[in-house]
C-alpha cells in the first residue's frame, strides 16, 4: 500500500475546497436568473441539506408542495451546491441557497417562515432546529416498514406527518415516551393524488403490468432484488401472451454490486426491445426516467420487490404482487402488510400470468388489498390525502398565530436569531 503524504492530503483538501467554491459561485449565478416573479416572502420552508444523489426525496414532494404554495408560499432551503443546482434545473419550487449557517441565518431573518418541513434525517437538520418560534415537521420521503420509519430521531421534531394507522402502530411499538396523539398528524399519501404523466403508449385492451424491481443490495439482509431470480422468467412469460404490456422500471443501481444482476437486467431490456420489434403495437416500455407517477396509476397489476415501491403502489389502491427474496438472510418485517401480501415466489415466476389474473379477479385478494390500503393510508379517494395535508398545515399556521399572540402579550416575542453558533 502506498502511503499518502501530508502534502498529498493537503493538495486533495485544497482541490476539494476549490471545487466547492466554484460550485457555490455557479449556483449563485443561476439563482440570479431564477424567475423574478417567484414570491419573495414565504411562510413554509422545506429544509434540504443533501446533494443531488438524494434528489428523489425531494422530487416526490414537488407536486404536493407546488399545490400547497398556492395557499402558503413555499421555498426550499438548500445547503448543498449539487442539490441546489439540481433543484434549480428542475424548477419545481423556489430555492434559497444557504450553504453556510450565516447564509441560512440571513435568509431566515428576511422571511416569516412559520413551518419548516424535513424530508429526511440528514445530520445537518440539527442546524435548523435552533430556530424557535416556528414548527419543525418531519414529512419523510416515503412510507414503508423499514427501520428508518421508527428512528428515535422523530422526537427531535415538533410534529411528524405520518401516512396512517400503520405508521402510528409502528412508532408506538418502538419509541418510548412519545406522545403520538400530540405529535403526529395522519395525512395519508398526498403524492398519490398526483400519480399522473404522459403515457408512452396508447391505452388498449392489453393488461398493463408494471415490473419495478429494486437493486441487488449491498449486504445479505438487504438482498431484496428479484431481477436475477424472478425477472427474466416473469417478463418472458408476460411477453409470450400477446395480451400484456410490460412496463419495466429497474432500480438505477441495478448491477453495481453483482455483475450477474446487471447482466440479467440488460437481457430483460433486450427482450423488451425484441418483442417491440416483432409486434410494434405491443409498446412494451423500458422506463428509466426520473418521473414516477403515471406508472403506478396506469398499471393494472404491479410486481415489486420489498422496497418503498410496495407502499407507493399500495397508495394507488390497485393490485400488486411482491417478490419473495430467495436469500434466507434477507430481513422481512412481518408486522405489517408483508404479513398478508400477495407473494410471488421465484419458482412461480414463470406462472406469473395466472398470478396476475388471480389478484385482478379474486374477491379475497381484492378485500385484503382494501384492508391494507385503509390501514396504511386511510381514505385514498382522489383529493382526500391532499385535503388532509393542507388541513395539517392550516392547523399549524393557526397554532403559530396563537403562540405568537401569546408571546406578544407576555413580552417574550424576542428574536431567536441572536448569538448564533455560526459553525458550518
Amino acid at each position: 500500500m502506498v502511503a499518502v503524504s501530508d502534502a498529498q492530503k493537503a493538495m486533495g483538501l485544497l482541490r476539494k475546497a476549490l471545487t466547492r467554491r466554484r460550485a457555490v459561485r455557479d449556483v449563485r449565478a443561476r439563482l440570479r436568473d431564477q424567475d423574478e416573479h417567484a414570491p419573495q416572502h414565504y411562510r413554509v420552508a422545506v429544509y434540504f441539506a443533501d446533494g443531488d444523489v438524494n434528489m428523489y426525496q425531494m422530487r416526490q414532494w414537488y407536486r404536493p408542495l407546488a399545490e400547497l404554495a398556492e395557499t402558503w408560499p413555499v421555498v426550499v432551503l438548500s445547503r448543498s451546491p449539487s442539490g441546489a443546482r439540481a433543484l434549480l434545473a428542475e424548477g419545481a419550487l423556489p430555492v434559497a441557497f444557504v450553504p453556510t449557517v450565516r447564509d441560512l441565518e440571513r435568509f431566515i431573518a428576511s422571511q416569516d417562515i412559520r413551518v419548516v418541513l424535513y424530508v429526511n434525517q440528514n445530520t445537518r437538520n440539527f442546524q435548523m432546529f435552533r430556530y424557535g418560534r416556528r414548527w419543525h415537521v418531519f414529512i419523510n420521503h416515503g412510507e414503508s416498514d423499514k427501520m428508518y420509519m421508527t428512528t428515535n430521531q422523530y422526537k427531535a421534531y415538533d410534529y411528524a406527518f405520518i401516512a396512517g394507522d400503520a405508521a402510528r402502530e409502528r412508532l408506538s411499538r418502538v419509541l418510548w415516551d412519545y406522545d403520538l396523539d400530540a405529535r403526529t398528524i395522519r395525512i395519508g399519501r398526498p403524492q398519490a393524488d398526483h400519480y399522473s404523466g404522459t403515457l408512452p403508449y396508447d391505452p388498449d385492451e392489453r393488461t398493463v403490468v408494471l415490473y419495478a424491481p429494486t437493486w441487488e443490495g449491498d449486504r445479505p439482509s438487504a438482498h431484496y432484488g428479484s431481477v436475477a431470480t424472478h425477472g427474466e422468467s416473469l417478463v418472458a412469460a408476460l411477453l409470450r401472451t400477446g395480451r400484456h404490456r410490460v412496463v419495466y422500471r429497474p432500480h438505477p443501481r441495478s448491477g453495481v454490486v453483482d455483475p450477474a444482476y446487471g447482466a440479467a437486467n440488460q437481457r430483460i431490456i433486450a427482450a423488451l426491445a425484441a418483442a417491440n420489434a416483432s409486434d410494434p403495437a405491443a409498446r412494451h416500455v423500458f422506463d428509466d426516467g426520473p418521473e414516477l407517477g403515471w406508472q403506478l396509476a396506469a398499471a393494472d397489476v404491479a410486481i415489486v420487490d420489498i422496497s418503498a415501491m410496495v407502499y407507493d403502489r399500495l397508495a394507488a389502491d390497485k393490485p400488486l404482487l411482491v417478490t419473495r427474496p430467495t436469500d434466507p438472510a434477507a430481513h422481512v418485517d412481518l408486522n405489517g402488510y408483508l404479513s398478508d401480501c400477495e407473494w410471488l415466489d421465484a419458482a412461480a415466476a414463470s406462472a406469473v400470468v395466472a398470478e396476475t389474473d388471480r389478484v385482478l379477479a379474486d374477491p379475497d385478494s381484492v378485500e385484503r388489498l382494501e384492508h391494507w390500503v385503509r390501514h396504511y393510508f386511510g381514505d385514498t379517494s382522489p383529493g382526500a390525502a391532499t385535503a388532509r395535508f393542507h388541513a395539517a398545515i392550516d392547523r399549524l399556521m393557526k397554532e403559530w398565530e396563537r403562540w405568537h399572540a401569546q408571546s406578544v402579550e407576555d413580552g417574550s416575542d424576542e428574536s431567536d436569531l441572536e448569538d448564533a453558533d455560526l459553525e458550518d
